[in-house]
């Protein structure tokens, strides 16, 4: 490995010997960094919702046959969530360039180590954005305008660390739209339902991304930026005990007020279902060590687990 990727390979969340390092050529390494590719975490995070989405729509329908249609929507929405990911990321680090070259965690990313200058930064994130708008275009015109809406709200995420203790409620907002536009994508309008499984999502992002904040709570104190983390302070797991508590309730109520014909195999698999969500969350709160680091990030890493717990329900239940 030459000297380029030696020097990359140093951001402090990036495994070694990820799949940028092994496969990929130099010249593409620092944009695939900026697009967090060797960390699939938040695309995953950010797809799982759109899954919620159009599974719900098969609740409501009391209907698990896939069409082609439907397939695509499951594939789109990956491809999609790949790319926006990656466009939110270019965007995110483009904003908030000073204030990671101040934190030990993100100094060596691109754009602060000097890699990638903010045009080609600002290039690369319009030729995500772009195929990733192609991708939208397959969809009906009532999710593409739904999905459209959310733009605003990528835009300013960045900017709320720094005038507000609660940016992770804006997180929420702009990363489990997703379940809006799959649902649509699905059914070419929105039912209370979807709106209940949305703000499930945005504590469930609340409970996840405290947890992710605890990594900087040290270089963010020094530099003025805020998080629930800092606001929460010794009160944090107290504080994510009431987010399991509040995601799973609206979930259940999401299920439950949905157009679902309810008997005895569907209530148990919610049951079992939820059941499992809160021991895989509360078991996260009791092995979480707010004062390390590297204990975060594994417990943060771990809520893909969450949103597979969740699919695999909601499938349950549509059978």
């Amino acid at each position: 490995m030459n000297s380029l990727k030696n020097n990359i390979s140093k951001i402090k969340d990036s495994p070694e010997g990820n799949i940028i390092d092994i496969y990929f050529p130099n010249w593409c390494v620092p944009y695939l960094r900026l697009s967090r590719v060797d960390r699939p975490i938040g695309t995953w995070l950010l797809l799982l919702p759109c899954w919620f989405g159009i599974l719900l729509s098969f609740n409501e329908k009391n209907s698990f046959s896939i069409s082609f249609h439907e397939v695509w929507l499951i594939i789109a929405c990956a491809i999609g969530a790949f790319l926006m990911r990656g466009a939110g990321c270019t965007w995110n680090d483009i904003l908030d360039k000073n204030y990671d070259a101040k934190v030990n965690r993100t100094k060596k990313r691109p754009i602060p180590s000097g890699q990638v200058t903010i045009m080609a930064a600002i290039i690369w994130m319009f030729i995500q954005s772009v195929l990733a708008f192609l991708i939208l275009l397959t969809f009906n015109k009532f999710s593409i305008f739904i999905a459209c809406l959310s733009i605003l709200l990528v835009a300013i995420y960045p900017l709320t660390k720094r005038i507000t203790w609660w940016p992770q409620i804006f997180l929420g907002l702009a990363f489990n739209w997703g379940v809006l536009v799959g649902y649509a994508a699905n059914t070419e309008y929105l039912s209370i339902s979807v709106l209940f499984m949305y703000i499930a999502c945005i504590f469930w992002t609340l409970f996840y991304d405290t947890i992710y904040a605890l990594q900087d709570i040290k270089d963010d104190t020094l530099i003025g930026v805020k998080s629930t983390a800092r606001l929460f302070g010794y009160n944090l797991k107290y504080w994510l005990i009431v987010f399991i508590i509040l995601f799973l309730t609206l979930f259940i109520l999401s299920i439950v007020i949905s157009k679902i014909n309810f008997d005895i195999y569907k209530l148990f698999i919610l049951l079992i279902g939820t059941s499992m969500l809160f021991l895989h969350l509360t078991f996260q709160v009791k092995n979480l060590d707010i004062s390390l680091p590297e204990n975060a990030l594994k417990t943060f890493k771990s809520n893909r687990n969450t949103g597979f717990i969740l699919v695999l329900t909601l499938i349950g239940i549509s059978l």
